[in-house]
């Protein structure tokens, strides 16, 4: 008979608690392009929103009026088929970055990663480089601490709310916005958006940081998929290292039979999602390539060759040849070429103006001339920048006649409600087609479907 085994209590960990990644500061040639790529992002989002354009905010999202203006064009909720068309283009782009070079886009260019490097230099020059910061943590609560720890959440606090008064001044005139916020003049809800956009900048980039990248963003989750034996990655060259281990800086490369990595730890030291790139590609990767950076000015010090951490692939890693034009990079490019060319398309043929036709709710009535009439509300849109003489006119039933105003001229983004009625001396049908015609002094037509409702043939 087999032995009973006592019962044991078993705990299995699900969530691991957060390691706090302590950064050390480096140099080189790709934190050089990243802060090259980081400054001109910030400059394009803190700058575009002051910038004015024909007497008006060049970027302005006017939702009360439903008018969006994007650098002299006014686009209306009509045209926000513009607006997915983009959205899919971003995302084929998106694809094409992923299948060629990895999470490019997540280390020079996502938002969350350019606010965290800005978030770690404040953090560096309040409390100090790597080492500094641990030991600062460690110590108790001090004057000097606290004073510090002050500074730093301060200026953290302070860039939270210029990126949140930037970002609602694209849909209120921030010229206006902040004059009147800091006066206490703003409109209520503009406090409210500004104070919950400067709690989600302070939290994610100061609070959050790598977990965004790792368990928060979706892109971390489905990139995986994308990636093939020729994706360009960061890769550690394990054949090259290998084995790993301390030495003197004098001692002859390959002596005792180890490998290029003196086992330094700089790589892992500079990671800002603090993984050890030498186990390989893992999902915490950014591909921001802070540890190349690292491994090569060790390297230089050493008086070894570069890239023993390097942008490569898997084929290269393996000695065969790597292939650049492949089907599935080649069917993203194809895919993104005809997607911006329909949007370009799209951009460039859409309509300068806009018609709207809604039927009054009365089927049909007799007007005092004994015809037969119906009434239409009619939305006129200028989608152009400049003013323009609008002319209407209506095709459908035998001896349609017009009454009311068939004349308008609007201004550059102006729109115009009017009503008009048309009448017919009897109706054969109880309902015909009906077509409303826009036209502008240059010839340019928009047309609106709309049917005239009569009674009911005898």
């Amino acid at each position: 008979m087999s032995e009973l085994i006592p019962h044991q209590d078993l705990t299995v960990e699900l969530y691991a608690a957060r390691r706090h990644v302590y950064t050390r500061a480096f140099t080189g040639l790709f934190r050089n392009v990243r802060r090259a790529v980081g400054a001109m992002l910030l400059l394009l989002f803190f700058a575009t929103g002051w910038l004015n354009m024909d007497g008006r905010q060049a970027v302005w999202w006017d939702l009360p009026a439903r008018k969006f203006y994007v650098l002299g064009a006014t686009f209306w909720p009509q045209d926000f088929i513009l607006l997915s068309g983009l959205l899919i283009v971003g995302a084929f782009g998106l694809f094409f970055v992923t299948v060629w070079a990895g999470r490019l886009w997540c280390g020079y260019a996502c938002p969350q990663s350019v606010w965290t490097w800005i978030f770690m230099w404040c953090e560096k020059i309040t409390e100090g480089d790597r080492h500094q910061r641990i030991r600062l943590d460690q110590a108790p609560m001090g004057l000097g601490k606290f004073t510090r720890k002050f500074i730093k959440h301060g200026l953290w606090l302070l860039l939270a709310l210029a990126t949140a008064l930037t970002f609602v001044g694209y849909f209120s005139p921030i010229r206006a916005l902040a004059v009147e916020f800091f006066q206490g003049q703003a409109d209520a809800w503009a406090y409210v958006w500004v104070g919950l956009l400067t709690v989600a900048t302070y939290g994610n980039a100061g609070w959050l940081r790598e977990q965004v990248c790792i368990y928060m963003c979706p892109y971390a989750r489905f990139q995986s998929v994308m990636l093939d034996k020729d994706t360009l990655i960061v890769s550690y060259d394990a054949a090259r290292g290998e084995q790993r281990g301390p030495r003197r800086k004098d001692a002859a490369r390959g002596a005792d039979g180890l490998g290029d990595c003196i086992d330094c730890t700089m790589c892992v030291q500079v990671c800002p999602t603090g993984i050890d790139i030498r186990q390989g590609l893992q999902i915490e990767c950014i591909g921001c390539a802070a540890c190349v950076d690292a491994c090569d000015s060790v390297m230089d010090k050493m008086d070894y060759p570069r890239g023993l951490i390097r942008y490569t692939t898997e084929q290269q890693l393996a000695g065969q040849p790597t292939r650049t034009l492949r089907p599935r990079l080649l069917g993203y490019a194809a895919v993104l070429v005809v997607m911006l060319m329909l949007l370009a398309s799209a951009f460039v043929l859409r309509p300068l103006a806009g018609l709207d036709v809604s039927k009054d709710r009365m089927l049909y009535r007799e007007n005092s001339a004994g015809r037969i009439e119906n009434v239409y509300t009619l939305k006129v849109i200028n989608k152009d920048q400049h003013a323009h003489t609008y002319t209407l006119a209506a095709e459908g039933p035998d001896d349609l006649q017009w009454q009311g105003q068939r004349q308008v001229r609007l201004a550059g983004g102006d729109m115009a409600t009017l009503v008009v009625q048309l009448s017919v001396a009897s109706a054969p049908q109880t309902t015909q087609k009906l077509t409303f015609t826009l036209r502008n002094e240059q010839g340019a037509t928009v047309n609106a479907a709309s049917r005239f409702t009569g009674p009911a043939a005898r």
